[in-house]
């Protein structure tokens, strides 16, 4: 059994519906990586990176597969088991911006929110962040100004 990961959204890429777990996909026709066939990836990080949308799936691939580095694409897939990933993917994304924040000057809210994941505090946190980032752009937006001027004199 060659096992596999598959992130998934609403609707497969052509819209029509993901099929039930234990299903058959088929494709026919030559098999082209990120073209046409059934895609999915040996390691869920991997996943990650052509993730649509926050359903996971531990899928089963069948038939002529083409690999690569990151990717596989076979000619048949099947789930076997799934999940909703988004409270998996945002504890992920708190932990990597945790690595990060001693590089800058956090708002407390930020920190907190990234810390603990309360959803009372997101919107705040977001805002937050949101005027931290612009304030950064708008300096870096003055100092170059600033070095262009230094460049005409």
């Amino acid at each position: 059994m060659n096992l596999a990961y598959w992130f998934f959204g609403d609707t497969l890429r052509d819209g029509s519906p993901v099929p039930p777990d234990g299903e058959w996909l088929e494709v026919t026709g030559p098999l082209i990586i990120c073209e046409h066939g059934l895609h999915a990836s040996l390691h869920p990080f991997d996943a990650l990176k052509y993730a649509p949308g926050n359903n996971l799936a531990l899928v089963e691939i069948d038939g002529d597969i083409l690999s690569q580095d990151d990717k596989v694409c076979a000619r048949r897939r099947r789930i076997i088991r799934r999940i909703d990933a988004t409270d998996m993917l945002r504890l992920f994304a708190r932990q990597c911006a945790l690595d990060v924040i001693h590089l800058w000057d956090a708002p407390p809210v930020v920190q907190q929110y990234l810390e603990t994941g309360d959803e009372t505090l997101r919107a705040a946190a977001r805002a937050a962040w949101d005027a931290a980032w612009a304030a950064w752009a708008a300096g870096d937006a003055a100092r170059a100004a600033g070095e262009d001027r230094k460049s005409v004199v």
